[in-house]
């Protein structure tokens, strides 16, 4: 069977090359959904055979979906630039393409944070479903914190391999993108009315690092997992610190 590989992006002329041969052995189309790049993400993704949609940026969710609607074959792998797949996952998406007898694949997602692979922690096994029939799926949750979700009980099988994320290449790179997400979620959260207060923000955080340094192992990882954990943490409490201030704003 035929099978779309979907990548939505933004001035990502670093990592859209190594996405994009990543899947070229399992992919009979490729698109990229590109929200205006000022780089040369789109020159890059054509020259490596990839189709190129132009869309502004609706929103993680919603640019997520409007990838799955042009994809022109039913069953379709979405990925981010920043991710590529590892050969195990390169094979194991191969036998299955065969002959697909589920709708929905998941598999585990391996991130790279400067330089070193996260293997323990609440980033691994960070578990993805990524391989849908775009008939019986479709991008939810709330942004930044997409996801795909089944629209009926179909049993998913899970992959062996790993998608690869490279994610942060410095401190101060996931410091910023914590700032970013943390706004986006805040401002989610408050329009669907959800709500926190001054003991969340003192639980959450401490909860997210007991565990995910200590429950799941993330100390396994020295110091790139101990300083992940922080980043979990301090991400929660950010969270929680700019939904209670629109909160105060709001009264």
């Amino acid at each position: 069977m035929r099978l779309s590989v979907v990548i939505i992006t933004f001035n990502e002329e670093k990592n859209i090359g190594r996405c994009i041969d990543s899947v070229k052995n399992v992919a009979d189309e490729i698109i990229v959904v590109d929200s205006c790049s000022s780089d040369k993400t789109a020159e890059i993704a054509t020259s490596k055979g990839a189709i190129v949609k132009l869309q502004p940026f609706l929103g993680y969710v919603e640019q997520k979906n409007f990838a799955l609607g042009v994809a022109s074959n039913d069953y379709v792998l979405s990925l981010d630039a920043d991710e590529a797949l590892d050969k195990k996952l390169e094979n194991a998406i191969l036998a299955v393409k065969n002959n697909f007898q589920f709708k929905g694949y998941s598999m585990n997602r391996c991130t790279n944070y400067c330089g070193h692979f996260i293997r323990h922690g609440s980033w691994y096994p960070d578990k993805k479903l990524r391989l849908i029939n775009k008939n019986f799926a479709y991008w939810g949750g709330d942004n930044p914190h997409d996801k795909l979700i089944m629209k009926d009980e179909s049993a998913i099988q899970h992959l062996k391999g790993d998608v690869l994320h490279y994610s942060y290449n410095s401190i101060e790179e996931h410091a910023l993108q914590n700032n970013k997400f943390s706004t986006i979620s805040a401002e989610t959260y408050f329009k669907r009315g959800k709500r926190t207060n001054i003991f969340k923000m003192v639980v959450h955080p401490f909860w997210a690092f007991f565990l995910g340094y200590i429950l799941r192992g993330g100390f396994l990882d020295g110091y790139h997992g101990f300083v992940v954990a922080v980043h979990v943490a301090h991400l929660s409490f950010l969270k929680h610190a700019k939904l209670y201030l629109k909160q105060i704003k709001a009264e």
